[in-house]
């Protein structure tokens, strides 16, 4: 792939946005393709606006660039407008099998062979998804972590039928503006990072519903923990640093006490049937008034850049 390629992004909620913001900002135009209630759930440009402003107020970009980047991108409807128009599709909507793999049978139609057809799903199989196309070869998993204009990885999922072109291709645009990108070999559930990320969250719902801590301590404990240093030396550093007869030593002790449940826990599954289900209803595993979910959301993007220009990931 060449340094500057024609990006088209379809969905326009949260990851979409991000993913185009990402691009845009690295001198890529950027076409955004409307599906579904997008329009309704919200003025783009307005969110586009604001999240360029937050990186112009933490010294990420100058002023200048926030026009230059909104510059580079356009809104269609149109999937033939967008097919004749992109390099590359990443595809950002409803996680949902059925819907996906009617998007990517119609970009595959419409889409000049060239054309790869990237989804940012975090928990269907790629393979499945392109299991309607004609063109299998040219699909492939890029999913993106939110926000994906912060977030440096991006796993890149292989599936049965994709090309070396197509994985070389994507893997090489995502590292020319500055991911992190990693290869998932094979198309299996939770893909890479979401397998670990959940099998923490496991072990944390079980620890408060055993009793062993309340939800903020569990989550104080990884904060000004372990969290901080999984940025900088991560597991198979850890375990080489220690000794692997040290960690088979813990192992051998620790895993029979472990959480191991292929269900979700009941402290979860009794807190979403009362209607408790986080920000969306101001109370979840914690109470969440509107003032600390604004904190909580500023805090976070605010800290992401703090961490990213720390470690030089941005």
């Amino acid at each position: 792939m060449t340094s500057c390629k024609k990006i088209a992004v379809l969905g326009a909620g949260k990851m979409g946005l991000g993913i185009t913001q990402l691009f845009a900002s690295k001198g890529h135009p950027v076409k955004v393709i409307y599906v579904f209630d997008d329009k309704k759930r919200g003025n783009a440009l307005d969110i586009l606006k604001d999240n360029l402003n937050t990186l112009y107020e933490n010294g990420v970009i100058q002023q200048e660039q926030i026009q230059e980047t909104l510059d580079r991108i356009t809104f269609t409807e149109s999937l033939e407008e967008a097919a004749d128009f992109a390099d590359i599709i990443f595809e950002c909507i409803v996680e949902d099998l059925q819907v996906k793999q009617h998007y990517f049978e119609q970009l595959d139609r419409l889409c000049p062979a060239s054309t790869v057809l990237a989804s940012n799903t975090s928990a269907i199989s790629i393979t499945e998804i392109a299991e309607n196309a004609e063109h299998k070869e040219r699909i492939i998993g890029t999913h993106y972590w939110n926000p994906a204009y912060l977030i440096p990885l991006v796993e890149v999922i292989r599936t049965k039928y994709v090309s070396e072109e197509t994985v070389s291709a994507t893997y090489e645009l995502l590292a020319e503006v500055g991911k992190k990108p990693v290869i998932v070999k094979k198309d299996v559930p939770g893909f890479l990072a979401n397998r670990m990320q959940h099998a923490l969250f496991r072990e944390a719902l079980s620890i408060v519903e055993q009793g062993i801590a309340e939800p903020k301590d569990v989550d104080d404990a990884i904060k000004y923990g372990f969290g901080m240093r999984l940025g900088i030396s991560a597991p198979m550093e850890v375990m080489d640093m220690g000794g692997l007869d040290l960690t088979y030593s813990i192992h051998n002790y620790l895993f029979p006490h472990l959480e191991d449940s292929h269900q979700p826990l009941a402290y979860l599954t009794e807190r979403m049937e009362k209607g408790e289900l986080g920000f969306k209803t101001g109370k979840g595993l914690q109470e969440w008034p509107p003032e600390k979910i604004a904190q909580t959301q500023k805090n976070l993007t605010e800290g992401l850049i703090k961490v990213a220009k720390a470690l030089d990931r941005l």
